[in-house]
């Protein structure tokens, strides 16, 4: 089922008056916004008016008020999910991107098998960050084109679907991000907040669990910004009638071991079957934690992680994990001999140069060697190798000795392999003594 946005208001207003109330510090109403943004959408407002106004929001910003309305004219550009029927309290998680970040394929049937039905709509990766829908297809057969009825059928079979987002849903975000892509107005907090609130709004969603990731491999590269993104976020929740949770995330070396996508999943089946990386197993606890509190299937923190430490133990999201990847039409054979996935022909380690303790990784330069090696794309549009990516073998903390692998590379071209290895080397820092710890979690923003 699906809501039409309210029918666009007359067109009483002119651009040009719109930009310059912005330009000069004004604030504009949700009428003025919602004619900005219908009349791109429709193509009577050009694009050369509306990057005038990307800038004006880049320099003067948007209050509260502002960067709700522009949500919901963006969410309602298009058509908007009704999950009322099929799930009541419909729950979705968001991540700001990062290096190895695999949570939403372990996060979605963590929570199913808690019983929380979960419609996510994901996307592809570009540049240094993955994508979910890229993993998932690591599964032939899997679908991730899904009509909506068929999407909402899989939701109500399997307790969880992951499909991408499709055209039909806030159709004015994908305008307006390629405008900011080419205008320089990408790094603005209240365009990306209204952006991604608006796909989960539109998306069905009436609990928002936000994982705002900060470091050297995030979009958001201090804990200031990152804060700032979360509160952004958590107050378009609070003013549109949404409950929404940030929990800021540390990235400043990759999550899990893993960097590509057929090696990803493998990672996160290994954490559903109550295996996998301490910190990728850490962090998915506490955004499930988050998300059985927001759908009222859990009334603390300790009673909701008992309950997915059960569904980890017992198996049973694992389960999930594979009756999703069924129902999406995929060989879920897979998901029990998850050694058939793709591989790579060539296998490279990366190895110390000195003993010593890992002070740091730069994660930005492990997902770009993985991209070089083919696992991501430089432009949208790019194919990529499920097979490759880069495979750690130590993290932050870890004690090594020279000759000791750091990494692998996983290669199907040798000529990528090279510069991938360089890059990789490049993103180890190495000390005499053990860093100070830093945590995982660095904050829980909530209304």
């Amino acid at each position: 089922m699906t809501i039409n946005r309210p029918d666009a208001r007359p067109n009483v207003y002119r651009p040009y008056d719109l930009i310059l109330k912005k330009r000069n510090g004004g604030t504009l109403d949700a009428d003025e916004l919602r004619y900005l943004v219908d009349g791109f959408v429709s193509g009577e407002i050009p694009d050369y008016q509306v990057s005038a106004f990307l800038m004006a929001v880049f320099f003067r910003g948007m209050d509260e008020a502002e960067t709700a309305a522009l949500t919901m004219a963006m969410a309602e550009s298009g058509q908007v999910l009704d999950l009322r029927d099929i799930a009541p309290e419909a729950v979705d998680k968001h991540s700001t991107g990062g290096v190895g970040d695999k949570t939403s394929l372990v996060l979605i049937p963590l929570v199913a098998a808690c019983g929380v039905r979960v419609a996510k709509m994901s996307g592809r990766g570009l540049g240094h960050t993955g994508g979910t829908i890229d993993k998932l297809e690591s599964f032939p057969g899997f679908n991730t084109s899904l009509t909506r009825e068929r999407f909402l059928e899989c939701v109500t079979r399997a307790g969880a679907a992951i499909n991408g987002q499709t055209g039909e849903l806030a159709p004015a975000d994908a305008k307006l991000y390629a405008l900011r892509d080419v205008t320089a107005t990408v790094d603005c907090i209240p365009l990306i907040a209204s952006s991604i609130m608006s796909k989960k709004i539109a998306g069905g969603a009436h609990g928002i669990v936000l994982d705002v990731k900060v470091g050297s491999g995030a979009f958001m590269d201090t804990l200031d910004r990152a804060r700032t993104l979360a509160r952004t976020m958590v107050g378009i929740g609070r003013s549109v009638g949404r409950r929404a949770v940030a929990v800021i995330s540390n990235m400043d070396e990759p999550l899990g071991l893993a960097v590509g996508n057929a090696i990803e999943v493998r990672e996160a089946l290994d954490t559903l079957a109550g295996r996998g990386p301490d910190d990728l197993r850490r962090l998915c606890l506490a955004l499930g934690t988050e998300m059985l509190i927001l759908a009222g299937k859990a009334g603390e923190a300790g009673e909701a992680r008992r309950r997915l430490e059960e569904a980890l133990a017992s198996r049973e999201a694992l389960r999930r994990f594979r009756a999703m990847v069924e129902a999406q039409g995929g060989d879920a054979s897979l998901v029990d001999d998850p050694e058939r996935l793709p591989k790579a022909a060539h296998q490279v380690p990366v190895e110390a140069p000195v003993d010593g303790f890992v002070q740091a990784i730069e994660a930005r330069e492990i997902g770009v060697a993985a991209m070089h090696l083919g696992a991501g794309r430089a432009r949208k549009g790019d194919p990529i190798d499920l097979a490759v990516g880069v495979l750690l073998r130590k993290k932050v903390g870890d004690r090594v000795r020279t000759g000791e692998p750091l990494a692998v590379a996983l290669a199907n071209k040798t000529e990528t392999i090279p510069a991938a290895v360089d890059r990789v080397k490049a993103a180890y820092r190495l000390g005499p003594r053990p860093p100070a710890p830093r945590p995982l979690i660095e904050d829980v923003i909530r209304e």
